[in-house]
C-alpha cells in the first residue's frame, strides 16, 4: 500500500545535482555538485505562489493521498549521478559483506537499473514500514511541526510519501533506489533486524539519509527487560491475531459511542467511561468518536438554555463528567457557519447564531459547571480534538488510578 502526502506546495529554483559518473561513490566521499559555466543560459526564475498559513495548514490536514509509482520519470539536470542495484551487489561482494537476501530474481525489474539522482523541486521523506506505518508517520508528522517556519514563511516545500506493508528486501531495495533519485530521505521502522541491516546499507552505499525509527527503542527496551525482540512484525501471521480482545472493545466503544451522540438514552449514562457536557458546536461528537477510537464508551450531552438537563447527568460517578467551554466570538462563528449549511431562514438563525443569545447560554452553562464543581472545565477555543482529547485522558487516568488530582473547578 502506497500514499503520499503534498505537505505544501510551492516553486523553488532548480539546484543542479552532482556530476556524471557510473560507480557507486565510497560512503566516506561525498560528490560536489557542478557549477553552471558562464555560457549556459541562466534558468528562468521559478515563480513562487502565494499561500496563507491557514491555507497551508489546511492543506496539511487535509493531505492529499494517491498511488505513487517508484519508477515515475523525473526530470533530469544538468549533472547527473548514476546508481545500479548491480553495483551494490558488488561493493558488497567486494566488501566480504553477507547480503545474499539482497539478492533480487533475474525478473525483479531493478536488478542493475540505474537510479539517476534529482535535487530538483521540493524535499522528500519517504517513511517505509512493515506494517501499517502509524508510527513512522506520526514521528514525522511531530518532527515537521518544528519547521513550521520554514514550511510556511519561508516556502520550503516538503513532500512526504509514506510506503506501508514493506516485508520483502526486493520491494525495498526498490523504494531506496527511488529515494537515491529523488535525493529523498528514508524513514523506516522494520521489525526484522536483517531486513533493517539491509536499508540501513544500501541506503549507507547510495548516500540517502536514513532514520531507523523501531531499531533504537527496540534495542533500549530489550536491554531493560533482558529479552530479545522477537523480529516479527506486529502485523505478520506469526504474531497473535489482531482481531483480539481490544479491537473488540474498541469496537464496542464506537458504537456505543454513536447510540450516545447528542444527549440520545440519557439512561444509559451510567454504562459509558467519560461523559462529555457542552453547549452546541463545542465539538462535542468529533471529541466523542476520537475517544471512542481509543477505546473509551463516550456520550455527550448538550446543555441548551431553558431546557432540563437529564437527571442521569448529576446521578452518575461526577467523575466521569467533563465540561466543554469556548470563546463567545469563536462560537457565533461557527454555529453561522453550521446554520448557513444546514439552510436556517434568518428567523432560526438570529435566536442560534447572535452574540447576545450565544452569551447567556454560555453563561447558563457555566452556572451548571459552578454546581458542579468535581467536573473539569476545558477551554476547546483553538484547540485540536487531539489536544482536548489529552487533557481529557490524562485526568480521567489520574481520577482512576487516586492520584494527581487536579484542583477542584480548575479550567484547562
Amino acid at each position: 500500500m502506497i500514499s503520499s502526502a503534498t505537505l505544501t506546495l510551492s516553486n523553488i529554483p532548480h539546484k543542479s545535482s552532482p556530476p556524471a559518473g557510473s560507480s557507486i561513490p565510497h560512503p566516506e566521499t561525498k560528490s560536489t555538485p557542478a557549477s553552471p559555466t558562464p555560457s549556459e543560459p541562466s534558468s528562468p526564475q521559478a515563480r513562487r505562489i502565494k499561500s496563507s498559513p491557514q491555507l497551508t495548514r489546511w492543506s496539511r490536514a487535509r493531505a492529499i493521498r494517491s498511488g505513487r509509482r517508484l519508477s515515475r520519470p523525473v526530470p533530469q539536470p544538468t549533472g547527473e549521478m548514476e546508481y545500479s542495484y548491480s553495483a551494490f551487489q558488488d561493493r558488497n561482494s567486494s566488501n566480504g559483506s553477507d547480503l545474499g537476501t539482497l539478492s533480487p530474481s533475474s525478473d525483479s525489474g531493478i536488478d542493475g537499473e540505474h537510479v539517476k539522482v534529482v535535487t530538483a523541486g521540493g524535499k522528500s521523506i519517504y517513511m517505509v514500514s512493515d506494517g501499517t506505518g502509524w508510527t513512522a508517520e506520526h514521528a514525522v508528522n511531530a518532527a515537521l511541526g518544528q519547521f513550521e517556519h520554514c514550511l510556511v514563511d519561508r516556502v520550503c516545500p516538503v513532500n512526504t510519501h509514506l510506503f506501508s506493508g514493506i516485508d520483502d528486501v526486493e520491494r525495498l531495495m526498490e523504494i531506496i533506489a527511488q529515494a537515491a533519485k529523488e535525493g529523498a530521505m528514508l524513514v523506516y521502522t522494520l521489525a526484522d533486524p536483517s531486513i533493517a541491516e539491509s536499508a540501513r546499507q544500501a541506503c549507507r552505499l547510495w548516500g540517502v539519509t536514513s532514520l531507523d525509527i523501531l531499531g533504537p527503542i527496540t534495542e533500549a527496551i530489550a536491554s531493560h527487560l533482558g529479552v530479545s525482540p522477537s523480529g516479527i512484525p506486529r502485523w505478520a501471521p506469526g504474531r497473535n491475531s489482531s482481531l483480539g480482545e481490544e479491537y473488540f472493545q474498541r469496537i464496542e466503544a464506537i458504537e456505543f459511542t454513536i447510540k450516545q451522540d447528542d444527549g440520545a438514552l440519557p439512561q444509559n449514562l451510567h454504562k459509558a467511561d467519560i461523559v462529555l457536557a457542552g453547549v452546541s458546536r463545542t465539538g462535542k461528537t468529533p471529541l466523542s468518536i476520537y475517544l471512542a477510537q481509543k477505546g473509551y464508551k463516550v456520550a455527550n450531552v448538550p446543555l441548551v438554555m431553558n431546557v432540563e438537563s437529564p437527571r442521569s447527568l448529576f446521578e452518575i460517578d461526577q467523575e466521569k463528567v467533563f465540561a466543554l467551554t469556548i470563546n463567545p466570538v469563536v462560537l457565533q462563528t461557527i454555529r453561522r457557519a453550521r446554520a448557513k449549511s444546514l439552510g436556517f431562514t434568518e428567523d432560526i438563525r438570529s435566536n442560534y447564531c447572535e452574540m447576545d443569545y450565544v452569551k447567556v447560554e454560555l453563561e447558563c452553562a457555566s452556572k451548571i459547571f459552578q454546581q458542579n464543581p468535581v467536573w473539569p472545565v476545558i477551554d476547546v477555543t483553538g484547540k485540536a480534538i487531539e489536544e482536548t482529547a489529552a487533557i481529557i485522558l490524562r485526568l480521567y487516568h489520574d481520577r482512576k488510578n487516586k492520584c494527581s488530582m487536579p484542583r477542584i473547578s480548575k479550567r484547562y
